[in-house]
Parts: structure tokens; C-alpha cells; sequence
């Protein structure tokens, strides 16, 4: 039988984090929840992380980055990034090219299998969206996207 727990007695010492109230825990969980919810199929039918999936959907809206600017418009570590991209590339998901004036600078885009899978996980990713926004009424999904972009900015 479990064992019921409580919270921790707040003391002087020690005042632990009410993360059922931290914002930027609620906003992962919130994340990690939608987000799982979509890869639990992508995964399962394509063998491709949550990592990759994004890189992908970066590429699909922004041809042609480097490697630097997928992990800086993602906001992911580099290394992850950079793990991610060399699956795609050896799976032919993505093709990596040099850029025509710095030798040094990957170019990268989605390979037509690249575009196959975006074009199937898209939709499904978008009709989650629809799913979990569709819990709050017109006005409030609204003042979400302002709050979102305020945050954000």
C-alpha cells in the first residue's frame, strides 16, 4: 500500500519551492505533457525524438540554417541539437550542404523523406494544439497568446 505524503514542513532553514505554484514548472509539466502526448505517435510510427521532431520543425519553417541557429531558434543545448541532426543526416531526413560563401557553415534543409514525415506528424501536431486550446473560450485564448509573446519578449 502506498504511503501518503505530505509536503515538507517549511522551516527557516529550509523553504522548498511550491512547484504546484512555480510558474516555470507549471509551464514545463504543461509543455512536456503536450508535447509527449504528440511524440508518443511520431516516435512509435517514425523512430524519431522529441529533439529531432523539432530540429525538423524548424527546418520546415526556416530553410537553411546552420546548426547554431536551429539550437538558438529552439532554445535547445547545442550538443542535443547537434545529436539530433547527425541522426537525421545518416537517415536521409536531412541533407546537410556548405554555404556557397563560407566554406566553414553547414546548410541544412529537409530531404523529401524529411518533408514526408513533417508533412504527416504537422497535422497531428496541430490538431493537438486545437484539442488542448479548445479548453479555454475565444477571449481567453486570446489573452494566452498576449501573455505568451509578453513572456516571451
Amino acid at each position: 500500500m502506498p504511503v501518503k505524503r505530505h509536503p515538507a514542513p517549511a522551516t527557516a532553514e529550509h523553504a522548498p519551492l511550491q512547484l504546484e505554484h512555480f510558474l516555470p514548472y507549471r509551464l514545463s509539466i504543461l509543455s512536456n505533457t503536450i508535447s509527449q502526448t504528440i511524440a508518443d505517435d511520431y516516435q512509435s510510427r517514425h523512430d524519431i525524438s522529441m529533439t529531432e521532431w523539432r530540429v525538423m520543425a524548424v527546418l520546415a519553417r526556416y530553410a537553411g540554417l546552420s546548426a547554431r541557429e536551429v539550437a538558438e531558434r529552439t532554445a535547445m543545448d547545442k550538443v542535443a541539437v547537434s545529436r539530433a541532426l547527425a541522426r537525421l543526416v545518416e537517415a536521409g531526413r536531412v541533407d546537410r550542404a556548405v554555404h556557397d560563401n563560407d566554406k566553414r557553415r553547414s546548410v541544412l534543409n529537409l530531404s523529401n523523406a524529411g518533408w514526408a514525415i513533417h508533412d504527416e506528424v504537422a497535422p497531428m501536431a496541430r490538431a493537438r494544439e486545437r484539442e488542448v486550446l479548445a479548453k479555454l473560450n475565444a477571449e481567453e485564448r486570446v489573452w494566452l497568446t498576449r501573455i505568451l509573446d509578453k513572456l516571451l519578449s
